[in-house]
């Protein structure tokens, strides 16, 4: 653990001297030494303790390696280990959602076999770094959200730069860019919400809206009276034929919406 400790605070001189001290800690309880000794790095001990409890966040970089949607990528370090990484502060389309496709190819463009920078802030409950990722200076993470294939994660973004980025989102909404040439797009932690749920009534009511359904596997659309518009995969819906050509989606051959 000590060791895994170590590594961690390399790039924090302020770190690496608190940390100095807890070894000298650690060996003199080991050892039952006096007190006194002891006493003497507790300031240190505590300085370990604030500076870790701030959250401080630490840069590293790496070629991108695997895309797996919009906002996740696993980025190769020198080190040779895979690191996973989540955006920090957005959230992308799921893929079975509209522009969960474009979503993923705009990030995949963007990074994909690249050299980035990664600004690591925090880990999820899965294990992922969670961070801003920069391509030859430019912010990935921005770049979703102007684009329009990502809302910011209010829920989560809590950094100074959150307001500018939601900003940014408006603008991009205010453009009918993206996701937002939807009129009225769903976020996608109401769509895993309501995928987790799963019940008969939220199916009834996802087949039932929508002049256009979507399927997800074959990313063909299908107008309303057509014999596939209700089939096992016509999960997303649209109220235009543009937003769902603009999703990605082409027109069935047979019903020819």
């Amino acid at each position: 653990m000590i060791a895994s400790w170590r590594t961690c605070i390399l790039e924090f001189p302020l770190l690496e001297v608190a940390f100095a001290h807890f070894d000298r800690l650690t060996q003199a309880w080991l050892k039952k030494e006096n007190s006194a000794l002891m006493i003497r790095h507790l300031p240190a001990i505590f300085l370990l303790l604030w500076i870790s409890s701030t959250g401080v966040s630490h840069a590293f970089t790496g070629k991108v390696v695997s895309v797996a949607d919009g906002d996740t990528i696993t980025v190769l370090t020198k080190d040779k280990s895979q690191v996973k990484i989540r955006l920090y502060g957005i959230d992308c389309p799921e893929k079975a959602q509209a522009f969960g496709t474009k979503a993923k190819q705009f990030t995949a463009n963007l990074v994909f076999g690249k050299q980035v920078d990664v600004e690591a802030i925090d880990q999820d409950r899965y294990g992922r770094t969670v961070g801003v990722v920069s391509v030859q200076g430019a912010n990935v993470n921005e770049m979703l959200l102007k684009t329009g294939y990502a809302w910011v994660y209010t829920r989560y973004c809590r950094k100074s730069f959150c307001s500018t980025w939601q900003d940014t989102q408006e603008a991009a909404q205010a453009g009918s860019l993206g996701l937002w040439s939807d009129p009225n797009p769903t976020p996608p932690w109401e769509y895993r919400r309501g995928s987790k749920a799963g019940t008969k009534k939220q199916q009834t009511q996802v087949k039932s809206s929508g002049a256009y359904h979507g399927n997800t596997s074959s990313h063909v659309f299908h107008r309303q009276g057509c014999r596939y518009f209700n089939c096992k995969n016509c999960t997303v819906n649209f109220q235009t034929r543009e937003a769902a050509i603009n999703a990605g989606y082409r027109p069935c051959g047979i019903c020819k919406p």
